[in-house]
């Protein structure tokens, strides 16, 4: 038996700004995504992180793909993966992943896991690095959330015949590491501590590209403003699905687009206001 994600379980679990608050107050995130040909994923990361609250935002990317981001999200800061050192004491948490590539950026990946020590988000390109190289798995930290897909989770933890086989493993999982574990799909699936939590939002319009990179970016946001990993997830998952649901009112399913969500994420924190 899950619990279920609801407005009444979400809306308390939001932390509410005060007014003498500042950017400082609410973290600096650090995501390391996109390769050439494929830095929508970083845009769409770095959009849905700002738009979920981080106070400071900074993305790792191809120094010579720095002009995609400057013009597409002048809020954020860029750092450049060629360059190898970077200093994780300024970062309140990190997402690594969405189109980063599996040949190079391993070793950017075993960096992050062996010198941060603070939340991180395991997504996409991350996950697949890993399911390649098991032995990384000692190296995730407590606190990480891992944020696979049915095939992601497969490729990670072995097989399995039906949705109902991977949240079994899932909450058995969870046993085992102290990792929060996001199941994606229909009803998307946290497991943690052999809990499970199911969400209620979201439609198949989000079973499109880039969707994937928005959550991760949402999640980051909320760890890096000092939510628990399982409160990042659950709140991340939670408005994912409730902006996607605002969207497609203006949409369709089939047209909706990951950038439609991002755009409506102010409106999944408004629709809880009155709960709040």
């Amino acid at each position: 038996m899950f619990t279920h994600l609801t407005p009444d379980f979400i809306a308390p679990l939001i932390k509410l700004r005060a007014a003498d608050s500042h950017k400082g107050t609410y973290g600096h995130a650090l995501i390391i995504a996109g390769s050439k040909g494929r830095m929508g994923a970083s845009v769409l990361a770095a959009m849905a992180c700002l738009r979920t609250g981080s106070g400071l935002l900074t993305v790792e990317i191809p120094e010579e793909e720095r002009c995609i981001l400057q013009t597409s999200v002048p809020e954020a800061m860029l750092l450049f993966r060629e360059n190898g050192a970077r200093d994780n004491s300024v970062f309140s948490a990190a997402g690594i992943g969405p189109a980063i590539g599996t040949n190079a950026s391993t070793v950017t990946l075993t960096d992050l896991l062996q010198q941060f020590h603070k939340p991180v988000v395991l997504d996409a390109d991350a996950l697949t690095i890993l399911s390649q190289q098991k032995d990384l798995f000692r190296l995730i930290p407590p606190n990480a959330v891992l944020t696979p897909h049915p095939k992601e989770f497969d490729r990670l933890f072995g097989e399995h015949a039906s949705l109902e086989e991977r949240a079994a493993k899932a909450i058995t999982l969870s046993k085992l590491h102290p990792w929060t574990i996001v199941l994606k799909g229909h009803q998307t699936l946290i497991a943690t501590d052999g809990r499970g939590y199911q969400n209620t939002t979201g439609n198949a319009g989000l079973a499109k590209g880039g969707s994937g990179d928005v959550l991760t970016g949402m999640i980051t946001a909320l760890l890096a403003q000092g939510y628990s990993s399982l409160v990042a997830a659950q709140v991340g998952i939670f408005l994912h699905g409730r902006a996607a649901d605002i969207a497609v009112k203006k949409q369709s399913m089939e047209s909706l687009l990951a950038r439609d969500v991002i755009e409506n994420i102010g409106a999944a924190f408004q629709s809880l206001h009155p709960v709040l």
